[in-house]
């Protein structure tokens, strides 16, 4: 058994390349390494493999059941949603509520305080505060996916990739496997998935912004907002709206996907006050793509917050994580509810 005084760290471990290069960089600097491969899935192949690693590496090893949780917390949201017309981030949802939360579970078991995982970020204090921060690699920061995190979390945390540079990291641990994409779709079309977890993609229209039916649409789970191809969709035309109830889709132009008010519900904010009286204050809505941080300014919203933006945001959908940077820290963040 462990003290909380030793030099020790829980560290999430899959057996990839960052969790490989996450265990060199604690053992060099003389940390007693445990390596824990949260079990999502019941995916033996996977475990054997990852104990493989732990082994060449010389590090303590062991798995931790959480295929439960991940089914309810995780699978069960993200099908959910699309049956409700939302577009989930499963990654986002899936660290504060599953894969930190084990590892600090697991910790506190152990008695360790320290706890990692490979995820390419920082954690920086700000009067008496804990902030996630941007990673050092802009093309591999993972910030925007770690907004729910916690104050006891970060507290604990140790953040091994927050200076690395992914293509230095690949050089140095050589040929080991990546996680791509969202885990438990396996390889599998998203809505291939839906189907067999007995979502019914049913046909319904498309109409025009002003309520005209103009096409049919061959299920809302297929489409996003913003996106232009696809059954039913007009030459010229995107989706600007999902409605689950009456199984329709709106298209629109392009110009009509640009919003600057923007609520969001579910929030994590490290403080409210420096949320609602900063001025340099910048937003995420997606973690790539066609939406470059932007300045906003903030306001109460029933349980959660408007952001209002000159710089119109481009395509925000229902069920997306809004997050909230000044300068490299993250200072909260929030699921998206409703736009003007």
């Amino acid at each position: 058994m462990f003290t909380m005084n030793e030099k020790s760290v829980v560290l999430g471990f899959s057996g990839g390349i960052d969790s490989c290069a996450s265990a060199r960089w604690l053992t060099e600097r003389g940390y007693r390494v445990v390596a824990v491969t949260i079990d999502t899935m019941h995916d033996e192949t996977m475990l054997r493999e990852a104990q493989a690693r732990a082994e060449e590496l010389g590090i303590e090893w062991l798995a931790d059941d959480a295929a439960e949780l991940f089914q309810c917390e995780i699978v069960d949201y993200f099908t959910e949603s699309y049956r409700n017309g939302l577009t989930p981030a499963p990654c986002t949802r899936c660290n504060p509520k599953i894969k930190w939360r084990r590892l600090r579970e697991v910790a506190d078991r152990l008695g360790i305080h320290h706890i990692a995982t490979g995820h390419y970020f920082r954690v920086v204090e700000h009067e008496g505060r804990r902030y996630v921060a941007k990673g050092a690699d802009p093309t591999k920061d993972q910030s925007y996916y770690l907004w729910g995190l916690d104050q006891e979390i970060l507290k604990r945390a140790l953040t091994p990739m927050g200076e690395a540079i992914k293509s230095v990291v690949k050089a140095e641990v050589g040929n080991r496997s990546e996680s791509m994409g969202i885990c438990f779709l396996a390889g599998c079309h998203y809505t291939e998935f839906l189907e067999r977890r007995g979502i019914e993609l049913r046909p319904g229209a498309v109409l025009d912004s002003e309520g005209r039916h103009i096409g049919n649409h061959n299920g809302i789970a297929r489409y996003t907002i913003g996106q232009r191809r696809g059954e039913g969709i007009p030459e010229g035309l995107r989706v600007v709206d999902i409605d689950a109830e009456a199984n329709t889709i709106t298209v629109d132009k392009n110009e009509k996907l640009f919003k600057k008010r923007l609520y969001i519900s579910d929030c994590n904010i490290v403080c409210n006050s420096e949320l609602l009286t900063a001025g340099d204050i910048t937003i995420k809505i997606r973690g790539i793509g066609r939406n470059p941080e932007r300045a906003v300014s903030v306001e109460p919203w029933n349980d959660g917050y408007v952001v209002v933006t000159d710089d119109a945001a481009w395509a925000p959908a229902k069920g997306q994580p809004m997050v909230f940077y000044r300068g490299e820290r993250v200072i909260g963040g929030g699921i998206v509810a409703g736009f003007e």
